[in-house]
């Protein structure tokens, strides 16, 4: 996990900083969608989420629980409900 948000924390930051200022319904758009490509990650990366994608964002939640400031897009509150 730490190896995904190292690879692409930048490029979030910077289209946060970007569509942040000029197009923000855009933003939270753009930002749904990366967590939900996250969940398929992990559904395709772990046996046990393979058909199981509310299990995958359960567990991501519990990651954004424990690390919240792991991704960029954790930080201003968007992602998986923590539970």
């Amino acid at each position: 996990m730490n190896d995904l948000a190292h690879m692409f924390n930048a490029v979030v930051q910077g289209w946060v900083n970007y569509y942040g200022k000029f197009y923000k319904s855009q933003l939270y758009s753009a930002l749904r969608n990366i967590e939900e490509d996250l969940v398929l990650w992990v559904s395709r990366k772990y046996k046990r989420f393979r058909y199981h994608r509310k299990q995958a964002r359960n567990w991501l939640g519990q990651i954004r629980k424990r690390d919240p400031n792991l991704f960029v897009h954790w930080r201003l509150g968007l992602g998986s409900p923590v539970q």
